[in-house]
């Protein structure tokens, strides 16, 4: 199936929030602190700003609790007495024009009594600089199982190791915006978002509205990556907020560079390995400490934090496991969600310390993760036991195959011995992921689906989930296609809009296809059950049962439903972080070839190789670009995106020198897929979006190291660390 609104983007159809025409719209803007952390003394207006015609917005004027609405409570909608981090929003401003908005914002000046403030996660905060409990912590957990300390000092070989990973911008291909309006007493907003329903839940409780006087509608999103799933809703209450008090429609559309300093990134991380193994190179234990950098505030630390561990020891068998972990308070900007959410930083780690260890006992990298990949009936980290039926050491080998692995290490040594400043080199990583949100997360959060029978004979999906360039409503399309044996010409995709779709859940986690794609099926069979027909109609009879259904139910709705059920077998412990953390997890092997110039310490990935087990593969063309797409942006990572805290915030916001790969920096990425379809998904699907975030970067390091013989452990390697380590 071709993609669905292909062709609206490729001619420029489709339109954004910044392009939907709002008669009689205002602009808004923020004003914005200047530093990191302080008391706000003083918000200095220019008297010709005082004028009936410029709104003006501030904690004052937030009718509800001023915090926005998240897993904690304790980001400021707009700041009242303190500031936390540089950038952040003090006071709102709309007038007629953007222009004007800006030119006004700009003008304001918040002045600020400076305090101590945190900017470097990994040192303990001095008294002076706690701002959040009694130790900065804004969350830490604890994964433990067999007997740790026993059996490090046991162990006949112990490698230790500590890996660091730095920010990253989502570089979304449209900016954060937000429209909001009126409709008699109903307050409207739509925009560029992830998950409506999160949006929906901070407007009414910052508005101090029941939910049926707040509609939030999904406009057409260019790119998210999970920098719109926490961001819109403080978003979405500021272009409220000014609408409310100018009675009139109001857009607030961020320019690129107030976006890049203002909104959350990938969290930064240090993690530290120690290892337990026998001579063979068997893994007896891991003792691994994870710490987060989680900016100003709380945000969606939490969730990160746990997908991190319980993804920390990687997908290897050890009966004897540790993880401890924090995520800090610093004066940064919040960190959030981003493709992967922790597990990047610590599936790098663990991925880059296997090529340490095999260096230290002399054993082949390849061999070492051959020797201790789980197999079926073997736990994790959390006690989880792997039966899936997927062959790790199958997908191991094809990624070899494919890579050319020992005969391009056997060229890479002649060519270094005979090249006078090129090195190349190749390595790999071997990962997993959990689709789905963990644990209890999918039962707790109840999704559920409609699929509603139109009185024309039509089939419309009545789903939350959004379409944010991942291909949503292709693949829902397809799923009621295949299900329903109708036409897609037959099947519409409702847009997301709180006021007509039920909550299905935010559009995260990888699981909008294994997750709602079974609710949809389930959706489906319920509708033509209701119409009373068998699993086996045709197309063209279930038209033909709608037709006659509504013509005997003259106005009344015909909506086939499904609520989310819990795969059996599941069991989880919130409290000790013990069980099975995800339903199904994806599996996957990535080798990368690199080469290293050594007159300008650059280096360049020439060749990728991708092989993952996904359950089925329901659309290649998409499944094939959410792979691409998620090495390019883990390939920006691993060598070029460095964001530039030195002065208190993001110095580097604009895209002249954050660098992010162009085609010139992307290899030929070569796509391979095995199938072990999951029961309890969209046809057999698993989650896809997120795993190639995991496997790239340490990859890269190792080839990185088998080229030039150094080892690297901080992300990005940027020519200048590069240098460092050739040249000590």
């Amino acid at each position: 199936m071709k993609r669905h609104e292909g062709l609206d983007k490729l001619i420029g159809r489709t339109l954004y929030i910044d392009d939907l025409p709002l008669a009689g719209c205002l602009w808004g803007a923020t004003v914005r602190s200047p530093a990191p952390r302080g008391r706000i003394r003083d918000v200095r207006i220019p008297d010709h700003l005082d004028r009936p015609g410029l709104i003006r917005v501030d904690h004052r004027d937030v009718p509800g609790p001023n915090v926005v609405s998240l897993i904690e409570e304790d980001w400021p909608i707009l700041a009242a007495d303190g500031v936390r981090h540089r950038h952040e929003s003090v006071m709102l401003v709309a007038a007629e024009s953007r222009d004007a908005a800006r030119r006004a914002a700009a003008e304001i000046e918040v002045v600020i009594d400076l305090e101590p403030a945190v900017l470097d996660f990994r040192r303990e905060p001095t008294a002076e600089q706690i701002q959040h409990g009694e130790d900065n912590v804004l969350k830490q957990l604890k994964i433990e199982r067999g007997e740790v300390d026993e059996a490090l000092a046991a162990a006949p070989i112990v490698v230790e190791g500590e890996y660091e990973t730095g920010a990253q911008e989502h570089v979304y291909l449209e900016t954060q915006g937000m429209a909001a309006w009126l409709d008699g007493e109903v307050v409207v907003v739509c925009g560029s978002m992830q998950c409506p329903y999160y949006v929906e839940k901070a407007l009414t409780q910052a508005l101090a509205l029941p939910p049926s006087r707040v509609r939030v509608i999904q406009a057409a999103t260019g790119g998210g990556f999970g920098g719109k799933e926490d961001f819109p809703s403080i978003l979405a209450i500021h272009t409220a907020l000014l609408a409310l008090k100018a009675q009139r429609p109001v857009k607030l559309i961020y320019d690129r560079g107030e976006d890049m300093a203002a909104t959350t990134k990938r969290h930064p991380s240090w993690v530290r390995h120690r290892t337990g193994l026998d001579e063979k190179g068997k893994l007896l234990v891991q003792d691994i400490e994870v710490l987060f950098d989680g900016g100003a505030y709380v945000t969606l630390s939490p969730v990160v934090l746990s997908r991190g561990m319980i993804h920390a020891a990687g997908p290897y068998a050890c009966d004897h496991v540790r993880i401890r972990g924090r995520v800090m308070l610093t004066n940064s900007v919040p960190f959030g969600a981003f493709r992967g959410f922790g597990a990047p930083q610590t599936l790098f780690a663990i991925e880059r310390h296997m090529d340490v260890i095999a260096q230290r006992i002399g054993i082949d990298p390849v061999e070492l993760r051959r020797r201790n990949l789980i197999t079926d009936g073997q736990p994790t980290a959390t006690g989880q036991v792997i039966n899936d039926g997927t062959d790790r050491q199958k997908v191991l080998r094809r990624a070899l195959d494919l890579s050319r692995f020992e005969y391009k290490r056997g060229q890479h040594a002649a060519f270094n011995r005979d090249h006078d400043h090129l090195r190349r080199g190749i390595g790999l990583a071997c990962f997993f992921h959990g689709a789905g949100f963990t644990g209890s997360g999918e039962r707790t959060m109840k999704s559920l689906l409609h699929v509603a029978g139109l009185p024309d004979g039509r089939v419309e999906v009545l789903s939350a989930s959004t379409e944010i360039g991942q291909g949503t409503i292709t693949i829902f399309t397809q799923l009621v296609a295949d299900r329903l044996r109708l036409a897609p010409e037959q099947i519409l995709i409702a847009q997301p809009d709180t006021s007509r779709v039920p909550d299905n859940g935010p559009t995260v986690a990888s699981r909008t296809t294994m997750v709602v794609g079974r609710l949809i099926e389930r959706a489906c069979d319920n509708l033509r059950e209701k119409v009373g027909l068998a699993a086996g109609a045709s197309g063209s009879e279930l038209h033909e049962a709608i037709l006659t259904w509504h013509r005997e139910h003259p106005g009344e709705q015909l909506i086939g439903k499904a609520r989310y059920q819990q795969p059996p077998g599941i069991e989880w412990d919130d409290k000790t972080y013990r069980g099975d953390a995800y339903g199904a997890y994806g599996w996957a092997t990535y080798v990368a070839e690199v080469e290293i110039d050594l007159r300008t310490y650059t280096a360049r990935v020439i060749d990728f190789v991708a092989v993952q087990e996904i359950g089925k593969v329901l659309n290649e063309t998409l499944a094939r670009g959410q792979i691409q797409g998620g090495v390019v942006q883990a390939i920006g990572w691993a060598l070029l995106e460095e964001c530039d805290w030195s002065e208190g915030g993001m110095a580097n916001h604009q895209l002249t020198n954050y660098i992010i790969p162009t085609s010139d920096d992307v290899p030929s990425i070569r796509v391979a897929f095995l199938e072990n379809p999951y029961p309890y998904g969209g046809q057999g699907a698993k989650g896809i979006g997120e795993l190639p975030m995991d496997g790239p970067a340490p990859a890269i390091f190792n080839a990185v190291a088998a080229a030039t013989g150094t080892d690297p452990r901080v992300v990005p390697l940027v020519p200048e660390r590069l240098m460092e380590l050739i040249e000590s």
